[in-house]
């Protein structure tokens, strides 16, 4: 029987892969390689010069499946001077693991994959066990994770429940589980009005104070007072620009930027037509003109309460002794795109570290996430 596998030997290997989206950097190829060796079942999927994984062991249509989410590209890495390591070098220092993707999120692939092989290995399961690996997660997302579930869709592969290994902890590993996400929309507002000269501003039509009406109309409005498993719904006023360097010149255009991130109480198209709503009120009231550009990363989903919930939470409790929340708080994540395939929650490490300037992971908790991983697979199929 082969050795257990090292996570955290794993995850070094993974950081020292360069896979900066839309890159594969060797990632998916090392893992892609571990797991034939394991008897997994592989194929790359790639679309829009994206490269994705996807794993299987055991059969196809099988009675029983448990699938894994993940993806091994990472930001890029800022200014390598501020940096106190090599970013792909996967430096260890007092038990810190150091390098780009280290927390978000090579650490948790190798953890689900390094727990998948050894479950096969020494108690092989009636039924399936699927990774689903993307390089397309901090990019646009289009060509990733969706990618995967068309290509799963076409071929007539499926996971019963699947489990996304992002980071999910704020302070203290085990103590977060994520059951949905808000959903998150960019609203780009442009607002037009007349050039003039500021000695004169009668014989222009400023486009600044209808967009300062404007916004301010939006951010001072209570979308929500929250639901029972969400936060309330937050607008932010992210920049506001006329690009105009002169004292003495009206300008002709004012651009802002919206972020809204909403709770399952309003859908991207609500929220539009309100947004739209707002700004036909300001062109009557100013006489500008006004354009809205809106783009919806993703809509706002929830995994009730329930059995998959229940089976990771008591696997994160019998491995850390702390019986995790159940949360939609932070950002999107590839869950957005699971939940239509399958019931999907996440859990994974500590985050603190995650997009920064040393980014870093604790080598023991890698190691605790694969046994909480071993454990889910292990409780699933029993």
């Amino acid at each position: 029987m082969p050795a257990p596998i090292d996570p955290a030997d794993l995850t070094a290997r993974l950081i020292r892969c360069p896979s900066v989206t839309p890159e594969e950097g060797g990632a998916l190829g090392l893992l892609q390689e571990m797991l034939e060796e394991a008897g997994f079942d592989c194929t790359r999927v790639p679309r829009g010069g994206i490269d994705n994984l996807f794993a299987r062991w055991g059969d196809r249509g099988a009675a029983k499946s448990f699938g894994f989410n993940g993806h091994t590209d990472v930001v890029p890495v800022g200014n390598r001077d501020d940096w106190s390591f090599d970013p792909f070098g996967a430096e260890e220092k007092d038990g810190q693991l150091y390098g780009r993707g280290a927390c978000d999120m090579k650490s948790g692939v190798a953890a689900f994959a390094a727990a998948a092989i050894d479950f096969v290995r020494t108690t092989p399961p009636e039924g399936a066990v699927i990774l689903t690996i993307t390089g397309d997660e901090e990019g646009d997302g289009i060509d990733g994770t969706a990618a995967l579930l068309d290509w799963m869709d076409e071929t007539g592969e499926k996971m019963d429940v699947c489990l996304v290994g992002e980071p999910t902890c704020p302070e203290t590993f085990g103590e977060m589980i994520k059951i949905g996400r808000r959903g998150s929309m960019n609203a780009h507002l442009t607002v037009t009005g007349t050039q003039g000269h500021s000695a004169y501003p009668h014989r222009a039509n400023n486009p600044i104070p209808a967009m300062a009406r404007l916004v301010d109309r939006l951010s001072s409005h209570e979308l929500d007072q929250g639901t029972e498993h969400f936060d309330a719904s937050t607008l932010a006023v992210v920049t506001i620009d006329t690009g105009n360097p002169a004292t003495n010149v009206i300008p002709r255009q004012c651009r802002a930027t919206l972020n809204i991130r909403f709770n399952d109480l309003h859908s991207g198209a609500s929220l539009t037509e309100w947004l739209q709503a707002e700004t036909r009120w300001v062109t009557e009231e100013f006489g500008v003109g006004i354009d809205m550009q809106v783009k919806v990363s993703g809509e706002a989903f929830l995994t009730p309460p329930g059995r998959l919930s229940q089976l990771v939470s008591q696997a994160v409790e019998a491995e850390t002794g702390t019986l995790p929340v159940l949360s939609t708080t932070g950002g999107t994540s590839d869950a957005r795109f699971v939940k239509a395939h399958c019931p999907v929650v996440e859990f994974g490490l500590v985050g603190q570290t995650m997009h920064q300037v040393d980014e870093r992971v604790e080598v023991d908790q890698i190691h605790r996430l694969k046994s909480v991983y071993g454990r889910i697979l292990k409780d699933y199929f029993a």
